[in-house]
């Protein structure tokens, strides 16, 4: 049985590549994030000081995979998991 993914909020720091990112958590550590594949076939890009949700594994802490937004605001960047789920 495979261990649950942990989710929790990070900050973006820096736009690494098309779909990277360093993400800082709450604690200070930062790390390398991608965005999950729904928000990066919609072309979403975060700009830096935004705060997103994160998925990382009990396995490997120094990535993870952004899942979106996490408090987005009218006229910004769309969430775009949240969007899916809307339709």
């Amino acid at each position: 049985m495979a261990d649950a993914p942990i989710h929790t909020l990070a900050t973006i720091v820096e736009h690494r590549g098309s779909v990277l990112y360093q993400v800082e958590l709450s604690n200070g550590k930062t790390l390398l994030a991608h965005l999950s594949k729904p928000l990066a076939l919609a072309g979403t890009m975060f700009p830096t000081g935004a705060t997103v949700r994160i998925e990382l594994t009990p396995y490997d802490f120094d990535q993870a995979r952004i899942l979106g937004a996490e408090d987005p605001q009218p006229g910004s960047l769309a969430d775009a998991e949240a969007a899916e789920d809307h339709s």
